[in-house]
Protein backbone atom coordinates (compact mmCIF):
# COMPACT_ATOMS: atom_id res chain seq x y z
CA UNK A 1 0.00 0.00 0.00
CA UNK A 2 1.27 3.21 -0.98
CA UNK A 3 0.73 6.96 -0.30
CA UNK A 4 -1.78 8.85 -1.95
CA UNK A 5 0.29 11.77 -2.41
CA UNK A 6 3.39 9.74 -3.84
CA UNK A 7 2.83 5.85 -5.30
CA UNK A 8 6.82 5.29 -4.59
CA UNK A 9 6.65 5.99 -0.79
CA UNK A 10 5.00 3.27 1.73
CA UNK A 11 2.05 4.41 3.61
CA UNK A 12 3.89 3.81 6.79
CA UNK A 13 6.85 5.59 5.95
CA UNK A 14 4.87 8.86 5.08
CA UNK A 15 3.04 8.50 8.15
CA UNK A 16 6.20 8.24 9.91
CA UNK A 17 7.49 11.63 8.11
CA UNK A 18 4.37 13.41 8.90
CA UNK A 19 4.04 12.33 12.56
CA UNK A 20 3.57 14.86 14.62
CA UNK A 21 6.42 16.31 16.96
CA UNK A 22 9.05 14.34 15.49
CA UNK A 23 11.50 17.32 14.56
CA UNK A 24 11.00 18.24 18.52
CA UNK A 25 11.73 14.71 19.25
CA UNK A 26 14.22 14.56 17.60
CA UNK A 27 15.92 17.96 18.13
CA UNK A 28 15.92 16.91 21.81
CA UNK A 29 17.35 13.82 21.47
CA UNK A 30 20.38 15.38 19.94
CA UNK A 31 20.41 17.96 22.92
CA UNK A 32 20.12 15.36 25.52
CA UNK A 33 23.38 13.98 24.22
CA UNK A 34 25.06 17.16 25.78
CA UNK A 35 23.65 16.69 29.28
CA UNK A 36 26.07 14.33 30.99
CA UNK A 37 29.11 16.58 28.97
CA UNK A 38 27.80 19.65 30.99
CA UNK A 39 26.96 17.95 34.27
CA UNK A 40 30.64 16.82 34.49
CA UNK A 41 31.44 20.03 33.75
CA UNK A 42 29.76 21.62 36.37
CA UNK A 43 30.91 19.07 38.84
CA UNK A 44 34.35 19.35 37.42
CA UNK A 45 34.14 23.55 37.98
CA UNK A 46 32.11 23.00 41.51
CA UNK A 47 35.16 20.40 42.96
CA UNK A 48 37.63 23.13 41.71
CA UNK A 49 35.70 26.12 43.04
CA UNK A 50 35.55 24.41 46.69
CA UNK A 51 39.06 23.44 47.28
CA UNK A 52 38.14 19.27 46.09
CA UNK A 53 40.42 19.58 42.81
CA UNK A 54 43.79 20.86 42.88
CA UNK A 55 44.42 23.40 39.99
CA UNK A 56 47.89 22.19 39.54
CA UNK A 57 46.52 18.70 38.41
CA UNK A 58 42.97 19.18 36.89
CA UNK A 59 42.66 23.21 36.50
CA UNK A 60 38.53 23.98 36.36
CA UNK A 61 37.07 24.73 33.46
CA UNK A 62 36.93 28.45 33.58
CA UNK A 63 40.72 28.03 33.77
CA UNK A 64 40.99 26.27 30.68
CA UNK A 65 38.12 28.41 29.24
CA UNK A 66 40.46 31.39 29.97
CA UNK A 67 43.14 29.57 28.49
CA UNK A 68 41.16 28.98 24.95
CA UNK A 69 40.47 32.94 25.36
CA UNK A 70 43.79 33.46 25.76
CA UNK A 71 45.73 31.61 23.21
CA UNK A 72 42.61 32.72 20.60
CA UNK A 73 43.60 36.76 21.26
CA UNK A 74 47.49 35.69 20.40
CA UNK A 75 46.48 33.65 17.37
CA UNK A 76 48.20 31.03 18.64
CA UNK A 77 45.29 28.64 18.84
CA UNK A 78 43.38 29.50 15.54
CA UNK A 79 46.48 28.86 13.66
CA UNK A 80 47.21 25.67 15.53
CA UNK A 81 43.97 23.84 15.74
CA UNK A 82 43.64 25.20 11.54
CA UNK A 83 46.77 23.24 10.92
CA UNK A 84 46.03 19.64 12.77
CA UNK A 85 42.33 19.95 10.74
CA UNK A 86 43.92 20.63 7.23
CA UNK A 87 46.67 17.68 8.04
CA UNK A 88 43.38 15.29 9.07
CA UNK A 89 41.46 16.18 5.58
CA UNK A 90 44.45 15.48 4.06
CA UNK A 91 44.97 12.45 5.37
CA UNK A 92 41.20 11.37 5.34
CA UNK A 93 41.18 12.37 1.60
CA UNK A 94 44.41 10.42 0.71
CA UNK A 95 43.97 6.89 2.92
CA UNK A 96 40.15 7.05 2.73
CA UNK A 97 39.87 7.67 -1.27
CA UNK A 98 42.48 5.13 -1.71
CA UNK A 99 40.84 2.59 0.86
CA UNK A 100 37.54 3.28 -1.03
CA UNK A 101 39.04 2.58 -4.49
CA UNK A 102 40.64 -0.83 -3.57
CA UNK A 103 37.47 -1.78 -1.53
CA UNK A 104 35.07 -1.45 -4.46
CA UNK A 105 37.74 -2.78 -7.00
CA UNK A 106 38.22 -6.02 -4.56
CA UNK A 107 34.08 -6.06 -4.02
CA UNK A 108 33.27 -6.38 -7.35
CA UNK A 109 36.55 -8.14 -8.79
CA UNK A 110 37.27 -11.29 -7.89
CA UNK A 111 40.82 -11.13 -9.47
CA UNK A 112 41.87 -7.51 -7.83
CA UNK A 113 40.67 -9.68 -4.48
CA UNK A 114 43.20 -12.16 -5.12
CA UNK A 115 45.84 -9.73 -6.57
CA UNK A 116 46.13 -7.65 -3.27
CA UNK A 117 43.96 -8.76 -0.51
CA UNK A 118 45.73 -10.90 1.12
CA UNK A 119 48.50 -8.51 0.62
CA UNK A 120 46.77 -5.89 2.19
CA UNK A 121 45.32 -8.22 5.37
CA UNK A 122 48.88 -8.90 6.42
CA UNK A 123 49.86 -5.06 6.47
CA UNK A 124 46.51 -4.21 8.44
CA UNK A 125 47.78 -6.52 11.35
CA UNK A 126 50.98 -4.61 11.45
CA UNK A 127 50.04 -1.60 14.13
CA UNK A 128 50.53 1.46 11.82
CA UNK A 129 51.56 3.63 15.25
CA UNK A 130 54.23 1.07 15.74
CA UNK A 131 55.97 2.90 11.95
CA UNK A 132 56.62 6.18 13.52
CA UNK A 133 60.06 5.18 14.17
CA UNK A 134 61.01 4.10 10.58
CA UNK A 135 58.48 7.18 9.36
CA UNK A 136 60.37 9.94 10.97
CA UNK A 137 63.50 8.24 9.04
CA UNK A 138 61.68 8.04 5.63
CA UNK A 139 60.18 11.48 5.78
CA UNK A 140 61.74 12.99 8.78
CA UNK A 141 59.34 15.18 11.05
CA UNK A 142 57.23 17.35 7.72
CA UNK A 143 54.39 17.17 6.94
CA UNK A 144 54.44 13.79 4.63
CA UNK A 145 55.10 11.47 7.69
CA UNK A 146 51.97 12.78 9.37
CA UNK A 147 50.50 12.85 6.40
CA UNK A 148 51.56 9.08 5.57
CA UNK A 149 50.59 8.39 9.48
CA UNK A 150 46.76 9.72 9.19
CA UNK A 151 46.27 7.84 5.59
CA UNK A 152 47.36 4.46 6.76
CA UNK A 153 45.55 4.41 9.79
CA UNK A 154 42.33 5.76 7.61
CA UNK A 155 43.15 3.58 4.20
CA UNK A 156 41.78 0.48 6.17
CA UNK A 157 38.74 0.55 8.16
CA UNK A 158 37.33 2.32 4.67
CA UNK A 159 38.58 -0.62 2.85
CA UNK A 160 37.67 -3.70 5.23
CA UNK A 161 34.23 -1.85 5.27
CA UNK A 162 33.79 -1.11 1.55
CA UNK A 163 35.09 -4.71 0.59
CA UNK A 164 32.03 -6.11 3.09
CA UNK A 165 29.15 -3.92 1.98
CA UNK A 166 30.05 -4.47 -1.83
CA UNK A 167 30.23 -8.22 -0.94
CA UNK A 168 26.93 -7.85 1.35
CA UNK A 169 24.55 -6.69 -1.66
CA UNK A 170 22.04 -8.87 -1.60
CA UNK A 171 22.47 -11.11 -5.23
CA UNK A 172 18.32 -11.53 -5.38
CA UNK A 173 18.51 -7.66 -6.41
CA UNK A 174 21.73 -8.05 -8.49
CA UNK A 175 19.89 -10.70 -10.75
CA UNK A 176 16.84 -8.99 -10.66
CA UNK A 177 17.68 -5.73 -12.05
CA UNK A 178 20.42 -7.99 -14.84
CA UNK A 179 17.21 -9.63 -16.03
CA UNK A 180 15.96 -6.06 -16.59
CA UNK A 181 18.47 -5.60 -18.99
CA UNK A 182 20.48 -3.01 -16.70
CA UNK A 183 24.24 -2.34 -17.79
CA UNK A 184 27.07 -2.49 -15.15
CA UNK A 185 27.33 0.95 -14.60
CA UNK A 186 23.81 1.53 -13.84
CA UNK A 187 23.56 -2.01 -11.99
CA UNK A 188 26.45 -0.06 -9.25
CA UNK A 189 25.33 3.28 -9.35
CA UNK A 190 21.56 2.21 -8.41
CA UNK A 191 22.32 -1.01 -7.39
CA UNK A 192 25.67 -2.18 -5.34
CA UNK A 193 26.64 1.33 -4.33
CA UNK A 194 23.49 2.08 -2.20
CA UNK A 195 23.57 -0.94 -1.03
CA UNK A 196 26.98 -0.57 0.24
CA UNK A 197 26.60 2.67 1.58
CA UNK A 198 25.83 1.68 4.93
CA UNK A 199 28.79 -0.11 5.65
CA UNK A 200 31.13 2.95 3.94
CA UNK A 201 29.75 4.80 6.53
CA UNK A 202 30.27 2.90 9.71
CA UNK A 203 34.28 2.37 8.15
CA UNK A 204 34.26 6.42 7.37
CA UNK A 205 33.14 6.48 11.32
CA UNK A 206 35.49 4.06 12.28
CA UNK A 207 38.26 5.75 10.21
CA UNK A 208 38.14 9.44 12.01
CA UNK A 209 38.38 7.55 15.48
CA UNK A 210 41.73 6.11 14.05
CA UNK A 211 42.14 9.61 12.36
CA UNK A 212 42.52 11.72 15.34
CA UNK A 213 43.89 9.14 17.76
CA UNK A 214 46.83 8.77 15.27
CA UNK A 215 47.07 12.67 14.67
CA UNK A 216 47.56 13.05 18.51
CA UNK A 217 50.69 10.86 18.78
CA UNK A 218 52.05 12.22 16.03
CA UNK A 219 51.83 15.91 16.67
CA UNK A 220 52.91 15.23 19.98
CA UNK A 221 56.16 13.11 18.97
CA UNK A 222 56.94 14.37 15.24
CA UNK A 223 55.93 17.90 15.04
CA UNK A 224 56.56 21.81 15.15
CA UNK A 225 52.80 23.21 15.29
CA UNK A 226 49.38 21.63 15.61
CA UNK A 227 47.18 21.11 18.58
CA UNK A 228 49.60 18.20 19.87
CA UNK A 229 52.56 20.31 19.54
CA UNK A 230 50.85 22.80 21.37
CA UNK A 231 50.13 20.53 24.34
CA UNK A 232 53.41 19.34 24.67
CA UNK A 233 55.17 23.03 24.36
CA UNK A 234 52.78 23.77 27.69
CA UNK A 235 53.79 20.27 29.23
CA UNK A 236 57.21 21.87 29.05
CA UNK A 237 56.03 24.81 30.94
CA UNK A 238 53.43 22.89 32.98
CA UNK A 239 50.51 25.11 31.59
CA UNK A 240 48.29 21.82 32.97
CA UNK A 241 45.48 24.63 31.28
CA UNK A 242 46.64 24.35 27.96
CA UNK A 243 47.09 20.57 27.64
CA UNK A 244 43.63 20.16 28.81
CA UNK A 245 42.24 22.80 26.21
CA UNK A 246 44.47 20.71 23.54
CA UNK A 247 42.47 17.45 25.15
CA UNK A 248 39.09 19.33 25.21
CA UNK A 249 40.02 20.72 21.51
CA UNK A 250 40.52 16.83 19.81
CA UNK A 251 37.53 15.79 21.78
CA UNK A 252 35.25 18.90 20.39
CA UNK A 253 36.73 18.44 16.59
CA UNK A 254 36.45 14.26 16.77
CA UNK A 255 32.49 14.76 18.07
CA UNK A 256 32.23 17.67 15.50
CA UNK A 257 33.25 14.99 12.67
CA UNK A 258 31.20 12.42 13.40
CA UNK A 259 28.17 14.64 13.95
CA UNK A 260 29.56 15.51 10.03
CA UNK A 261 29.43 11.78 9.05
CA UNK A 262 26.14 11.64 10.48
CA UNK A 263 24.13 14.28 8.68
CA UNK A 264 25.89 12.90 5.37
CA UNK A 265 24.28 9.46 6.41
CA UNK A 266 21.14 10.93 7.01
CA UNK A 267 21.20 12.50 3.76
CA UNK A 268 22.62 9.73 1.55
CA UNK A 269 20.66 6.90 3.49
CA UNK A 270 17.09 8.35 3.87
CA UNK A 271 15.50 5.43 4.33
CA UNK A 272 17.27 4.05 7.45
CA UNK A 273 15.82 6.73 9.47
CA UNK A 274 12.24 4.94 9.30
CA UNK A 275 13.92 1.76 10.94
CA UNK A 276 14.54 4.11 14.18
CA UNK A 277 12.57 4.01 17.34
CA UNK A 278 11.79 7.29 18.16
Amino acid sequence: MTDAANPFVPAGVASTRAAPGRGLRAAFANLSGWVAPLLILAVWQAGASLGYVSETLAPSPASVLAAAWRLTRSGELPVNIGISFCRTMAGLIVGGGIGLAFGLANGLSSLSESLSDSTLQMVRNVPHLALIPLVIVWFGIDEGAKLFLVALGVFFPVYVNTLHGVRSVDPHLIEMAESYGMGRAALFRRVILPGALPSIFVGLRYALGVMWLTLIVAETIAAQSGVGYMAMQAREFMMTDVVVLSILIYALLGKLADTVVRALERAFLPWRSFHLKD
